[in-house]
């Protein structure tokens, strides 16, 4: 099978049909083989009716509901580990997302050699309250991933091999660092395709301001997997340990000028009275945490079942 796109949705009933026939449309003008899957990530409306009744007369149409709204990273994991084509593109369900652009992602994956293809969405159609905490957190992500090159990284339209996104894992809102996943896991020829954002048609965004506040901290919990996650001790152990001498330094100087002062016959307060002195003993406690924790870490990383999984490319 050439192509498996998977769409995950929420409450999009109304741009179902039009998507389906677009898709329907490019696919059979470049005789694709392909299969759609459809995630309704527990959708209030009737999108799953429809899903229903389009898979009915398509059997190249799938699709998947959800009990519950579990979000979109689950949505494209559970996705992800049903689609079959040699290329799995993913986009967004609202029709902001143009099928169109399906042809020159599939080139790129099969003619060019990339392992992901991310779309960039360089005229958008949104309000200046979306865009521009979008481009800073764009500039971050690409910081502290070092992918320089891309300009979107949560542009629903992307495409994978096959490979990469069963080599992946996404989980809890890590759909929007998809690439940097890719990237850890060994798969770095990265590229982008600017797309045509359209404006959305039917409903209302289901992301509010909150998601870039959540995609910060998600943004960090996965630098720190990414850096330390085989060695937790490295990062614990270094600044425990750093922490702890500074402070058992700065102990020992409150301590000798206190017996300097009384061997010299001087009037000295009381050690308890520096500020220094508890200055040095928080150092000294925060420095033992600091090493107890990346300690503890390691243990529970040596029995990890995860610990010596690598992802092999070839062997003979």
């Amino acid at each position: 099978m050439d192509i498996s796109v998977i769409v995950p949705l929420y409450n999009e009933a109304e741009s179902l049909p039009e998507l389906t026939a677009w898709i329907q449309r490019v696919m059979k003008e470049n005789g694709y083989s392909y299969e759609v899957i459809f995630v309704n990530d527990g959708s209030t409306d009737n999108s799953w009716d429809v899903i229903e009744e389009l898979c009915a007369k398509d059997e190249n149409l799938h699709g998947i509901k959800f009990r519950r709204n579990y979000g979109k990273s689950p949505a494209l994991y559970c996705g992800f580990e049903r689609a079959k084509g040699d290329v799995v593109i993913t986009m967004d369900a609202d029709l902001q997302d143009s099928p169109d652009e399906i042809p020159k992602l599939y080139r790129m994956i099969t003619e060019e050699g990339y392992d992901l293809v991310s779309g960039y969405k360089q005229k958008r159609y949104d309000p200046l309250t979306k865009t521009i905490p979008t481009k800073l957190f764009n500039a971050t992500a690409r910081k502290v991933s070092g992918i320089k090159n891309l300009h979107d990284f949560n542009c629903g339209l992307k495409a994978y091999r096959n490979e990469v996104v069963k080599s992946i894992e996404v989980y809890g809102d890590m759909h929007r660092y998809i690439p940097y996943l890719a990237k850890n896991a060994g798969y770095d020829k990265i590229g982008e395709l600017v797309v045509h954002h359209q404006a959305r048609k039917y409903g209302k965004s289901k992301f509010g301001i909150s998601r870039f506040f959540h995609g910060y901290l998600d943004l960090m919990s996965l630098w720190f997997l990414s850096k330390f996650s085989y060695r937790p001790m490295h990062i614990f152990g270094l600044w425990g340990t750093l922490m702890f001498f500074i402070g058992f330094v700065a102990a020992l100087v409150v301590g000798g000028m206190k017996i300097y002062a009384l061997a010299n016959g001087h009037a000295s307060r009381l050690v308890t009275d520096s500020p220094y002195f508890y200055i040095a003993l928080t150092m000294m406690i925060l420095g033992t945490q600091l090493f107890l924790t990346g300690f503890i870490a390691e243990l529970i990383s040596r029995t990890s079942q995860e610990r010596n999984r690598y992802n092999i490319s070839k062997e003979i």
